[in-house]
């Protein structure tokens, strides 16, 4: 599997941060290539299904994810449910003002994105591909994508949260050969 975590810190109280991750539509508005994401079935909470329609280059695809579990106020848990083995979990972890050096007068809380995929178990089914193209240049161009994307959705989750824009200091750990 391979793994990609984005991190950062959020000047905002832990619990307003979950509830604010908890509205999985709203994610379309930060990703440049997410069009939309329709709520299935549910509130939010486990069992919680959504349809995730992508667009990148000439490709349109709809992933379907599930909330597989809920720690509120620290972790939501999410897997694709067909297409590819892929999964993740947001995490909120409160900050104390010991450790909060750079808003030592306000509630702040580290903010994750992690997500495990296996690439090599992406269904060449899956995608009505234009002809001469083959699945596998799609994934060699697409998978390098994940990180940028991961990386933008954090920043600009955390100026709505904040209220602000600010230069975002994201942690990138990525532990693939093809990210």
């Amino acid at each position: 599997m391979d793994e990609l975590v984005v991190s950062t810190e959020v000047y905002a109280d832990s619990e307003a941060v979950y509830e604010f991750l908890l509205d999985f539509p709203q994610y379309a508005r930060y990703s440049e290539y997410l069009r939309e994401v329709r709520t299935l079935q549910g509130d939010g909470g486990p069992d919680t299904r959504y349809a995730l329609t992508f667009a990148w280059w000439k490709l349109t695809y709809t992933a379907h994810s599930r909330v597989t579990g809920v720690e509120p106020p620290e972790r939501i848990d999410w897997r694709i449910t067909k297409d590819i083995d892929a999964s993740g979990c947001w995490r909120v972890t409160p900050l104390d003002s010991e450790t909060n050096e750079t808003n030592p007068d306000g509630p702040s809380c580290e903010v994750a994105l992690e997500v495990e995929f296996d690439p090599s178990s992406a269904s060449p089914d899956a995608l009505d591909l234009p002809r001469l193209v083959s699945f596998d240049w799609v994934l060699k161009k697409a998978i390098p994508l994940i990180k940028t994307e991961a990386e933008r959705v954090v920043e600009r989750a955390v100026r709505d949260l904040e209220g602000s824009n600010r230069d975002v200091d994201l942690d990138v750990y990525v532990d693939s050969d093809r990210i």
